[in-house]
C-alpha cells in the first residue's frame, strides 16, 4: 500500500499524525508545505492525502486542485483551523474526501484516514465532488455546526427540497442562501417569504400572484413569489405557521408543478426549488392536526437542524469576535476587543435569541462602549444584573448548572475575590446536604448514604454549616 501523505506547516500537527499513524501500522510521509508535496508528486503517488488548508506558498486548496486534475481518484482530507463554512465549502467544491476542523480528536482523524484508505483501495473511483454555499458569517467549531457544514456541502448540487429546523436567530435564512448560492440554480433568483409575517388573507396572493380585478384593490395583475423565483429557489420561512388552506394549495403545487394566480384561469407551470424553515416541531404539529401530513412528507426530503447557541457555547467567543469586527467595518469605527473575562462570561449565557441576539449585542457594544477593551462592566445593565439567564427554553441542557457555576466564577474573578475554590466548595456541599435532608425528611443516615458520605462526616458538615439550627 502506498503511503499516506501528511501536509502541514505546523510541526506539532505533523508529529501527532505521524505518531498516530505509526501506532496504527499505516505507512506515511510528511511535508512541511504543499510545494514540497507537489515536487514529490513527480516521482511518487500517495494512497491518501491529509493536508492543511492555509500554508505559506501553495495552499491546501491549490494542492487539491492539482491532485484532482492529475489523480482524480485520490482521496484528500482537508484540515483547517478556520472553522467557517467558507473553508468547508471550498474543500467540498474542490472535491475533498472530507473536511476536518482543528483542533481535532486524533482517534477521529485516524478513523477518517482509514475510511479514505478503504475507499482508495476498494474502488479507485473519484471522490464524490461536493459543493455548498459560502457565507462568511456562518461560523462554528462545535461538532454540531461541523455536521451542518458537511450537510450543506453534500446538498449543494442537489435540487432536493430541504427543511431547516432551528430556533429563531440560529441562521436559517443564511443556510438557505448558502444552499442556493452554490447550487445549479445559483444564477437564478433567491426569493424569501416569511409565511408567519403576512396576514393569511394576503398570503395566497403573495405566493401565487393575482389577476387584475381578482379582489377589491387589485387594479393590476401581480406576479407572486413563485413566479419571481422561477428557475431558482423559494425560501418559505416559518412554514409551520402556514394556514391550512394555503398548505393545501402548496401541496398541489409540489405535486402538479403548476398553480393558478388568484382570480386566474390559466395554469402556470413552475420550476422552483423549495427550501422551508421553521422553529416548530413539525412532527408534533402533524400529530396535533395543525400541519398536513402529506405536505410534511413532500417537504421532508432532507432535514437540517441548526443547533441553538446554548448547545454550541464554545462558538460564542468566535462569533463575538467576528461580529465585533464586522460591526466596526459596517459603522466605520475603530474595532474594539473583548477581555478574556468578558468572553468567558458571555460563554455562560443562554442567548435565547441565539446568534442574532449576540450580533445585536455586539452592535450595541460597538456603538456604546467608551473604551477599546470591553469588560463585563461595559455590558448592558440587563446582562450584568440578571442572576439567572432569562428566556431559557424548556429543552435547555441539564448541564446548565455548570454554566451557571462558570458565570459565578467569572463574577468572582471580576470582583477580585480571594479563596474562590474554598468558598464555592462550601456552597456546593451545603446545597447538596440541604437538598438530601429535604428529600429524606431530615433522616441524616439515609441522606448520607444517598450522597455517598460517611455518617460522621455528615454530622460534622451539618454542624459546620449551621444546618442543625
Amino acid at each position: 500500500m502506498k503511503p499516506v501523505w501528511i501536509i502541514d506547516d505546523d510541526r506539532s500537527i505533523r508529529w501527532v499524525l505521524e505518531k498516530s499513524l505509526a501506532r496504527s501500522d499505516i505507512n506515511f510521509a510528511s511535508f512541511a508545505s504543499a510545494d514540497e508535496a507537489l515536487a514529490a508528486l513527480q516521482h511518487d503517488i500517495p494512497q491518501v492525502v491529509i493536508s492543511d488548508i492555509r500554508m505559506p506558498g501553495s495552499s491546501g486548496l491549490d494542492f487539491l486542485q492539482k491532485i484532482r486534475d492529475r489523480i482524480p481518484s485520490l482521496p484528500v482530507i482537508i484540515m483547517t483551523a478556520y472553522s467557517d463554512l467558507e473553508s468547508a465549502v471550498s474543500a467540498f467544491q474542490g472535491g475533498a474526501f472530507e473536511y476536518l476542523a482543528k483542533p481535532f480528536d486524533v482517534d477521529q482523524a485516524v478513523a477518517l484516514i482509514r475510511r479514505a484508505l478503504e475507499q482508495s483501495l476498494r474502488t479507485d473511483a473519484p471522490a464524490e465532488e461536493q459543493s455548498a454555499a459560502a457565507a462568511l458569517d456562518i461560523l462554528g467549531q462545535a461538532p454540531a455546526m461541523q455536521e451542518v457544514f458537511r450537510a450543506i456541502g453534500r446538498l449543494a448540487h442537489s435540487h432536493a427540497t430541504v427543511i431547516i429546523n432551528g430556533e429563531s436567530g440560529t441562521g436559517k435564512e443564511l443556510v438557505a442562501h448558502a444552499l442556493h448560492r452554490h447550487s445549479p440554480r445559483a444564477n437564478e433568483p433567491f426569493i424569501a417569504i416569511n409565511t408567519a409575517a403576512i396576514p393569511k388573507e394576503l398570503l395566497e396572493s403573495e405566493l401565487f400572484g393575482h389577476e387584475r380585478g381578482a379582489f377589491t384593490g387589485a387594479a393590476t395583475a401581480r406576479r407572486g413569489r413563485f413566479e419571481q423565483a422561477e428557475g431558482g429557489t423559494l425560501f418559505l420561512d416559518e412554514i409551520g405557521d402556514m394556514p391550512a388552506e394555503l398548505q393545501t394549495r402548496l401541496l398541489r403545487v409540489l405535486s402538479d408543478r403548476n398553480y393558478y394566480r388568484v382570480g386566474g384561469h390559466q395554469p402556470i407551470k413552475t420550476d422552483v426549488r423549495i427550501i422551508a424553515a421553521t422553529h416548530q416541531n413539525l412532527d408534533e404539529r402533524v400529530k396535533e392536526g395543525l400541519f398536513r401530513e402529506d405536505l410534511f412528507h413532500r417537504l421532508n426530503v432532507i432535514r437540517l437542524r441548526l443547533p441553538p447557541l446554548r448547545e454550541r457555547r464554545e462558538d460564542i467567543p468566535l462569533l463575538a469576535k467576528y461580529f465585533l469586527q464586522a460591526k466596526a467595518g459596517e459603522l466605520a469605527v475603530e474595532q474594539k476587543s473583548f477581555s478574556e473575562d468578558t468572553l468567558n462570561y458571555l460563554a455562560t449565557q443562554n442567548f435565547p435569541g441565539n446568534v442574532r441576539q449576540l450580533e445585536n449585542l455586539c452592535h450595541w457594544l460597538t456603538v456604546m462602549t467608551p473604551s477599546q477593551q470591553i469588560e463585563i462592566a461595559d455590558l448592558p445593565l440587563e446582562w450584568r444584573e440578571a442572576s439567572t439567564v432569562t428566556g431559557t427554553s424548556s429543552d435547555t441542557s441539564t448541564d446548565d448548572w455548570r454554566y451557571e457555576l462558570g458565570r459565578q466564577v467569572a463574577h468572582a474573578l471580576q470582583r477580585g475575590d480571594q479563596n474562590i475554590l474554598s468558598s464555592l466548595n462550601q456552597q456546593f456541599e451545603r446545597t447538596l446536604i440541604t437538598q438530601a435532608l429535604k428529600h429524606t425528611d431530615g433522616r441524616r443516615i439515609e441522606a448520607a448514604t444517598l450522597l455517598g458520605m460517611g455518617r460522621n462526616t455528615m454530622t460534622r458538615k451539618i454542624q459546620e454549616f449551621g444546618l442543625d439550627k
